[in-house]
């Protein structure tokens, strides 16, 4: 992992910000930027209950290359990322990406390319559960991305 890459985890215990704020801050650090993703109660048209994410097991691997690179293409002196995996309800947190560098623009620039390939590149997938008791996936390997599924139908 690199030096400014102070985490990068995939994990079923719940997240922390201020623990990942806490890592990227230091006396060099000018701008932190935050994103923090949480589970919304509607997607697809649907009321959602909960998730439930589950990972491929090199999904924590690719999550260490994917902050690696963003670490090498980006003027930030600290980047941190953690992902949920397991049984998530409405309003948990299901990641935090957090990048800290001298001034505001390549922190933002590096949080955003950080969660941006994220979603495209680690494998972990989300099945959906709606309050009619139906569920779906998102982010199945060969799953079209420019269409989601109807809730309840399961893409394979």
């Amino acid at each position: 992992m690199s030096s400014v890459v102070l985490e990068a985890s995939v994990t079923d215990a719940p997240l922390s910000v201020d623990r990942l704020l806490a890592l990227v801050s230091g006396p060099t650090i000018g701008g932190i930027a935050l994103f923090v993703g949480v589970v919304r109660d509607r997607d697809e048209g649907a009321d959602v209950v909960s998730l439930d994410y589950s990972a491929h097991p090199s999904a924590a691997q690719t999550l260490a290359q994917v902050a690696a690179q963003t670490a090498s293409q980006h003027d930030v002196r600290a980047l941190a990322v953690s992902h949920r995996v397991g049984h998530l309800e409405v309003g948990d947190l299901a990641v935090v990406v957090v990048a800290g560098a001298v001034h505001r623009q390549p922190a933002l620039a590096a949080c955003a390319y950080l969660i941006d390939t994220l979603k495209a590149e680690v494998p972990i997938w989300k099945e959906q559960t709606f309050t009619s008791g139906s569920a779906s996936w998102v982010g199945l390997p060969n799953q079209d991305a420019a269409s989601s599924p109807e809730p309840g139908r399961v893409v394979r």
